[in-house]
């Protein structure tokens, strides 16, 4: 992968080849989350509404909230329940409200189990009413001759001091006397229009009368999240969590792709690229144990982030590229010409491909191929080869592998006279009928009789 934005083929294409290892750890977070719903006992949750009748505005609403999750109202409510060892400490976590479509505050309670969950949210409920009406003035305990209160009694008296005055009046004999019972009649209209309407103003007049609208319902199921949703919660954390770190690990990676790149680690020079049908790679034989074997069932023995590979012509214009590669070894080569053919541990298409240049050697030059540790590279030493030839796949080995290899020929008295590229391409001809893979000339090249330490 290069610094381009990842598109979606790319993820596709990770989706596709890494399928298996998604699928593990997908049922790997599920059983975590599983375990994740066992720490936690389940949680069910009711709720009760409370009716605000008269006019809110909507602070005054927000402030009825606050009102019934605080301190003081979940504390008498802990009282009222009495719950062995749940105090208005614990009780204040369990409880929320909140404001719904009209003068309605619906009021939640948690618990272990439904009835309690129901017992909490009418109980709160109930304990709320009466701490709003207390606050509101509604309190029995409140004085009755201050305030809005004593206003009224001195209204009352004036309207008895208004009909005395009245009475007291000449009736019909003066004008003075009908004028002066006009206006206290229309004093004592008056003030009657003024209490009035001071009584609609009055908040403790209209916003009192709180009422509960009908008992908490049964919760039917659990409080979220549920065992279901932590199951799934794992699963898909875990899948995205792998995505993302191969998306990060393949952009991060910075090993050589191209025949430069490659040959400027090594030091050398590029003799051109080869290649290595798909069929027969996973024909060849992998490597053996059980880290192998579980990366191959994983899916992980191959890299999901090198580019598709690209059809190729016949096997005979295959040939065409691997005796190019031999007529420039013997270019550069004196005679005897005899090489070593360095190929690194693990890497089947250059090996397979290694296998294909001895074969179209055909003794000139005169190669014999090895395999190396790609973590501490170990070359036999020089014996009658006059350099090594180092085969491996573009984008399979880092930087500090590349020269790892490089010193080990040096430490081994061989000068690297070339680099040659495989890659994995998409064959176009079919198989033949009744052909099997061991029929075929490159893998019993590449397995034949010329192995490590043997002569050609």
């Amino acid at each position: 992968m290069t610094d381009d934005t990842i598109r979606l083929a790319t993820i596709g294409r990770l989706l596709r080849l890494r399928w298996r290892l998604l699928t593990v750890l997908a049922v790997v977070g599920a059983i975590l989350g599983y375990g994740t719903s066992a720490l936690f006992p389940p949680r069910y949750t009711s709720s009760a509404s409370v009716l605000l009748p008269g006019q809110w505005e909507e602070r005054e609403l927000l402030t009825q909230v606050e009102i019934a999750t605080s301190s003081a109202v979940v504390d008498r409510t802990a009282a009222a329940l009495g719950w062995p060892g749940v105090g208005g400490g614990e009780l204040r976590d369990r409880v929320s409200a909140g404001t719904t479509d009209g003068n309605i505050i619906r009021i939640s309670g948690t618990a272990e189990t439904p009835e309690r969950a129901r017992q909490l949210a009418d109980r709160v409920a109930q304990q709320f009413i009466g701490f709003a009406a207390r606050i509101a003035g509604d309190d029995t305990e409140s004085d009755a001759a201050t305030g809005p209160e004593a206003l009224r009694r001195k209204v009352a008296e004036t309207n008895r001091r208004i009909t005395e005055l009245a009475e007291a009046a000449d009736p019909g004999r003066s004008v003075e006397s009908v004028q002066a019972r006009t206006a206290l009649e229309k004093l004592r209209t008056a003030l009657e229009e003024a209490m009035r309407k001071l009584e609609e103003a009055d908040p403790a007049a209209n916003k009192a009368g709180m009422v509960v609208m009908g008992p908490a319902t049964r919760p039917a199921g659990e409080a979220p999240p549920t065992r279901t949703q932590l199951i799934a919660a794992g699963a898909v954390l875990a899948v995205l969590l792998a995505v993302v770190v191969q998306l990060t690990a393949a952009r991060m990676n910075r090993r050589p792709r191209t025949e430069p790149e490659i040959a400027a680690a090594l030091g050398s020079t590029p003799l051109g690229t080869v290649d290595v049908p798909g069929e027969r790679v996973a024909d060849a034989p992998g490597p053996a144990g059980r880290g192998a074997l579980i990366r191959r069932l994983l899916g992980i023995d191959t890299r999901w982030d090198v580019p598709a590979p690209h059809t190729s012509g016949d096997e005979a214009s295959r040939g065409i590229r691997y005796r190019r590669v031999c007529a420039r070894l013997r270019e550069r080569l004196p005679a005897p010409r005899r090489l070593l053919v360095v190929v690194p541990d693990g890497d089947e298409i250059a090996a397979l491909a290694a296998g294909r240049l001895v074969a179209e050697a055909d003794a000139d030059p005169r190669l014999r191929m090895v395999r190396v540790p790609a973590d501490r590279p170990m070359v036999p030493d020089r014996d009658t080869e006059s350099g090594a030839l180092i085969v491996l796949t573009a984008g399979s080995r880092t930087p500090g592998e590349l020269t790892a290899i490089a010193e080990a020929c040096a430490d081994g008295g061989h000068e690297i006279v070339g680099v040659v590229v495989a890659g994995p391409v998409r064959d176009r001809t079919a198989r033949p009928a009744g052909r099997t893979a061991a029929e075929d000339p490159a893998p019993a090249l590449a397995a034949g009789g010329r192995t490590t330490g043997e002569p050609v």
